[in-house]
């Protein structure tokens, strides 16, 4: 049994979708952001970065989505959401999960937090710079997307997709969302038709970008 500390929309995202694609039994909690449930001392002696998602394996408490993704296709490889050691696809799939989490994800945290980087003063140039890196970012996936398809490392749906779907999915309000790169469009409408998708939707209660 799994237990997953949620908040809609958020980082957990990503996990919440797999765990429904694994079809594992799994329970959900959520975290209150709004009223700072993520840094209270019981929420931080789960997370001590007091972020989500934080799921519970086997009574230990484990974070970082990219890192959840990826324990968790090594749990169920039969689900076969992972290229497994050896296999030709493994490189590129380790690569772009990598990437998604050291390089977009964090480009994101800036748009969304800007004043946290620099100040209040600073955070209009913060933001121009997160944005540069984000549209970087899509132009990348958008070629991979094209060379390779339909998904983002080949023919078939890994875990990794879920993860860069999230992210464009954080990117609807922006200047220029992902969905403005025609593969990425493409891509996303792909991953919305997924019967989980709307599961996920239904159990977060979201409804923008449905």
């Amino acid at each position: 049994m799994y237990t997953l500390h949620y908040s809609p929309g958020t980082a957990s995202f990503a996990v919440h979708w797999l765990l429904i694609e694994l079809g594992v039994p799994f329970e959900l909690q959520k975290v209150d952001l709004d009223a700072g449930e993520h840094k209270t001392p019981e929420y931080l002696k789960l997370n001590p970065n007091g972020v989500v998602p934080t799921l519970v394996v086997d009574g230990q408490p484990l974070y970082e989505c990219a890192a959840l993704l990826m324990l968790l296709t090594e749990r169920h490889p039969e689900a076969g959401f992972a290229p497994p050691p050896g296999s030709p696809r493994r490189g590129s799939y380790l690569t772009w999960m990598l990437h998604l989490a050291n390089t977009l994800q964090p480009a994101d945290r800036d748009w969304f937090y800007p004043d946290r980087v620099a100040g209040p003063a600073n955070a209009e140039a913060v933001k121009e710079g997160a944005r540069s890196r984000i549209e970087a970012a899509w132009g990348r996936i958008e070629a991979q997307l094209g060379a390779g398809g339909p998904c983002l490392v080949g023919d078939r749906v890994w875990a990794v997709d879920f993860y860069a779907t999230m992210l464009m999915r954080w990117s609807r309000n922006m200047p220029k969302p992902a969905t403005e790169w025609p593969a990425i469009a493409s891509y996303v409408a792909r991953m919305k038709a997924r019967p989980s998708f709307r599961v996920l939707y239904e159990r977060e209660g979201l409804t923008e970008w449905a």
